[in-house]
């Protein structure tokens, strides 16, 4: 039947699964070599091949029906019997070999099975000319196979041995491959027979339910294809059942088989499973051009020599698993050793990628996890991993999933197959899924197919059924969009790397919550000293306000002396608070505060010492201690009147330590505190408790006497000179900026209410004809579409969201802009940002007039 354009169609009921559904094991019949029986328990003849005279001396109408003692010689019973005995399991068959069934007949091998509540017993006469000595041949088989080396040299001798042992003409190793296909991988042949090394055979050669009987049954044998089969009689037993011939020695042979045979020039054949783990690995497949009646015996031999080479694949296959699992631990170890050595806040894998990269072979490697996406070497994009994760999720079901036909299983892929045309994934969670998955490109190659696999169907002599091809030519497949598959033994890597990771994520999961603990204690600490601190600066803003007030003689005045103080207070609270990943003077932190708190009376601090440098831990310990020391001298000590100073000298003693001496004199005659406060404790406790050093703190009549010790560790020596009081750095700061004036639009953008109606005025001050205000990205982008702005000034943190996507717009269309941030550190800004001009909150006028006047060039 063709359809329109010549190809052959199937009429309704015919596909490419009527091979896979041939009843193979129930054909009724049996190969004419030989005769079958089958009894009940008690030995009645239930069922005869039409053969049976011909080798018993009586019919099936005359044995049907009557005990097989009365048939057979009580010694052959009794044989029989013995091996019955020693079935064991389902699929077991028994042997006997030389038996003389009746008086004075000739000897018969046997095969003894049971089949459902029957048992069968097969017959054919032995070869008593084949002086085959079973035991010492497959001994010296087995040793010859265990000399032989590596994989392929196992495979070559297997066949070679096959063939010495039966005579064919060509004897095959064939794999099967995951998709039911196969390949010849050994081969031992007649030099007048072309080679069928390394083609390919479509899984349509050898049907499921042939595969499925090769595992039950290791070996059959097809003496002659033109032979015709015997019928077992009766065909069908009283429930209409034919006899299951599964573990039959002599079943006879399917006629798409025979007719597949003949196509390939093939006679007579034979079979052996060659299994690993107890599933199908392969066949040791037997040709002859003519007919050829292999030995029971012989057959038997090669039967148990296949058993033994799957035992010798199996044991190198252990060997090489054994190599695995020593590279699982080694990885296990090193994944262990770099977790120990992580960096505190790490929380994924993404450290490791380069590390689990090693374990399989592969190109690129990915990691989808919550905590974001990381990609490394040959592989997609993000955007195109999130489409493998969402394809992943459908298809993997929590394992180990591998293809290397990514393009066929998930069709956006195939534009991508150079980087990523297979993949393993490994998921590493449950809900939501989180997964490790390594990329191969494509690799165009080709196949060598025993004729062409798509070739289309025909029909042929066995009716309305699929008809096996009758060319066997190489034909050449190239093969593109693919990866090299992944195989076993990757399988089995990527599932002890699997239980490994866990193992990783696990830790991880436990360090993330001990740094989550250690975190909210440390929260707990900074929060009743935030609240210590807020008080203080709200108590010395409102001093600041107050003295001011008093010395301010108009309104603008006093705004600016109160704006100047309080600018001098960030400063200082910036030094304390900004972690400075750098050595820096102790005299400029000595200056920041006195600057912040004593206004005019810096000069009242004498330094002296030589230069030092404090690393940041105790940098920031320091702070602690002098804002503690400096805002208790301005509020009841030395620096609270006209007259009293500050002595602050320092040197380095003979082990490299700091110490440290602060003296105040000619202040107001001091008194203990009545209770010791949280300043109080700062200043004595911070240096013993952080860094291990000495503090003394006594309050004399004339002033108080502190006494520090930091040890070397937190300290190195400096360069340059220390100024002689805190005041000198004042008079290095920039002198004021020119006379300037705005010109044209400004875009001013910030989310608090205040902060905008305070720098707005100061713009319109400086000369901008028009300030447009935003508080949100989404406006700011809508002003800039109506009327691009002179300059801008952007507060970096607008809440939930930061100012980023308006620079970039700004940059976009060439307009200059100047940042403004409470936090004082660039290094959070992305890359492109690190240069741009920033100032810090709160700014002054004459900051802000800076920063702009050197953004617009002038």
């Amino acid at each position: 039947m063709n359809d329109q354009f010549g190809h052959v169609t199937l009429p309704p009921g015919v596909d490419l699964t009527n091979c896979d559904r041939e009843p193979i094991h129930l054909l009724g019949g049996i190969q004419p070599i030989g005769f079958l029986l089958a009894v009940t328990s008690d030995w009645v003849v239930r069922r005869a091949s039409a053969n049976v005279a011909e080798h018993l001396g009586q019919g099936v109408d005359d044995l049907l029906g009557e005990p097989l003692d009365e048939l057979l010689q009580h010694e052959a019973m009794h044989q029989i019997g013995g091996r019955l005995h020693l079935l064991r399991g389902p699929n077991a068959v028994e042997r006997l070999f030389g038996v003389v069934l009746r008086e004075g007949g000739v000897a018969y091998d046997l095969a003894v099975h049971l089949s459902g509540d029957l048992i069968v017993l097969e017959g054919e006469p032995s070869d008593l000319e084949d002086a085959l000595e079973a035991g010492t041949t497959v001994r010296g088989m087995i040793a010859r196979l265990h000399q032989a080396e590596g994989f392929e040299g196992i495979c070559r001798e297997a066949v070679r041995q096959i063939r010495g042992l039966t005579g064919f003409n060509r004897v095959m190793l064939y794999r099967f491959d995951h998709d039911g296909a196969g390949e010849v991988i050994a081969e031992s042949a007649a030099s007048f027979l072309p080679s069928f090394m390394g083609l390919h055979f479509p899984a349509s050669d050898i049907p499921r339910q042939a595969r499925l009987l090769y595992e039950r049954n290791c070996l059959r044998l097809i003496g002659d294809t033109e032979a015709q089969p015997v019928p077992v009689l009766p065909l069908l037993d009283g429930r209409s059942q034919p006899l299951d011939l599964s573990l039959s020695v002599l079943r006879s042979v399917s006629p798409i088989h025979i007719e597949y045979l003949r196509n390939m020039g093939v006679r007579s054949s034979m079979s052996v499973s060659v299994l690993r783990k107890g599933r199908l690995w392969g066949l040791i497949a037997c040709h002859h051009n003519e007919a050829l009646n292999v030995p029971f015996e012989r057959r038997t031999a090669a039967e148990l020599f296949g058993q033994i080479f799957s035992l010798v694949l199996e044991s190198r296959e252990r060997e090489e698993e054994q190599k695995r699992d020593a590279e699982a631990n080694r990885v296990h170890q090193r994944l262990m050793a770099s977790l120990g050595a992580m960096r505190p806040g790490s929380r994924s894998l993404t450290e490791f990628l380069e590390l689990l990269s090693e374990v399989l072979p592969c190109d690129g490697i990915g990691l989808w996890s919550k905590g974001g996406t990381s990609l490394r070497g040959h592989a997609p994009t993000a955007e195109e991993f999130a489409g493998i994760v969402r394809f992943l999720h459908r298809a993997a079901s929590g394992t180990v999933y591998a293809t290397h036909r990514l393009g066929e299983m998930h069709p956006p892929a195939a534009d991508f197959a150079d980087r990523a045309a297979g993949l393993l994934a490994i998921p590493l969670s449950r809900s939501p899924r989180d997964y490790l998955v390594f990329f191969r490109r494509a690799v165009t190659h080709s196949v060598t197919w025993a004729g062409d696999p798509h070739k289309p169907v025909t029909f042929g002599p066995n009716g309305a059924r699929l008809t096996p091809r009758k060319s066997f030519e190489a034909w050449h497949q190239t093969v593109e969009g693919q990866s090299r598959p992944w195989t076993e033994s990757d399988m089995l890597m990527a599932e002890r790397l699997r239980v490994t990771l866990l193992e990783v994520v696990l830790q991880l999961t436990d360090m993330a919550e001990r740094e989550r603990r250690v975190a909210q204690e440390r929260q707990e600490i900074l929060i009743a000293e935030l609240n210590h601190r807020v008080r203080n600066i709200l108590g010395l803003i409102r001093g600041l306000v107050t003295q001011s007030r008093s010395h301010a003689r108009t309104v603008d005045e006093f705004a600016e002396m109160v704006g100047g103080r309080i600018q001098a207070l960030a400063r200082a609270h910036d030094q304390i608070n900004t972690d400075r990943w750098q050595a820096a003077p102790l005299h400029e932190l000595v200056s920041a505060e006195a600057e912040a708190y004593l206004n005019d009376k810096q000069d009242r601090i004498l330094l002296s010492g030589p230069p030092v440098l404090l690393e940041p831990s105790a940098y920031t310990t320091m702070a602690l201690v002098m804002h503690e020391l400096v805002t208790n001298a301005a509020k009841y000590g030395a620096l609270c009147d006209r007259a009293g100073q500050v002595r602050l000298r320092w040197d380095f003693t003979a082990a490299e330590d700091l110490e440290l001496f602060w003296t105040e004199e000619g202040g107001p005659p001091v008194k203990p505190p009545q209770r010791q406060g949280f300043g109080t404790t700062i200043v004595e406790r911070a240096l013993p408790h952080d860094l291990k050093g000495e503090a003394e703190l006594r309050y004399a009549i004339t002033g108080v006497e502190a006494r520090f010790v930091i040890p070397a560790s937190h300290v190195r020596r400096g360069t340059g000179q220390v100024p002689a009081s805190a005041a000198a750095l004042v008079a290095a700061a920039p002198l004021p900026v020119a006379e300037f004036s705005l010109a044209g639009r400004v875009m001013l953008v910030e989310d608090n209410l205040l902060i905008a109606m305070d720098a707005e005025d100061q713009l319109r001050r400086m000369g901008a004809e028009a300030v447009d205000v935003a508080s949100s990205v989404q406006a700011a982008l809508r002003l800039l579409e109506h009327a691009p702005p002179q300059i801008a000034l952007l507060d970096v943190n607008l809440g939930r969201e930061n100012s980023f996507p308006v620079a970039d717009a700004l940059l976009a269309k060439g307009v200059p802009f100047v940042f403004a941030t409470g936090y004082g550190e660039t290094n959070a800004f992305p890359e492109r940002f690190r240069t741009a001009a920033v100032i810090s909150k709160p700014y002054t006028a004459a900051e802000m007039r800076r920063a702009l006047q050197a953004r617009l060039g002038g």
